[in-house]
């Protein structure tokens, strides 16, 4: 089952992430969350859209048209400096969120 309360509060996050790796368009970065979290991650598309939208107008990311592999035309969104920066604080701000409740997870358990 799709966790998209965990989604909606990481989106921005997971699409920095990765378009680290290089230009994607909308699809491409759907298929790039959904195969890293071995498909426990769904993303809608009016979610995705509008964060990018979101992250555009924030000049985290910035877009250009090109050509799909099928041959279609389509948005790819690329990382800002900025988009880089934020990244790095919201990875390191989540890890330090994540320990925190494993921690107490931890404790509950015993």
């Amino acid at each position: 089952m799709p966790d998209s309360i965990l989604l909606r509060g990481t989106l921005d996050l997971l699409i920095l992430k990765v378009l680290i790796l290089g230009p994607m368009n909308g699809f491409e970065i759907t298929r790039a969350i959904e195969d890293r979290s071995d498909g426990s991650l769904d993303v809608e598309d009016s979610a995705l859209y509008q964060a990018l939208h979101r992250m555009e107008e924030r000049q985290l990311l910035e877009a250009e048209w090109g050509v799909s592999d099928k041959n279609r035309r389509a948005r790819y969104y690329r990382v800002t400096r900025a988009g880089r920066a934020r990244l790095r604080e919201e990875s390191q701000r989540w890890a330090s969120s994540a320990k925190t409740v494993l921690r107490i997870l931890g404790e509950v358990a015993r």
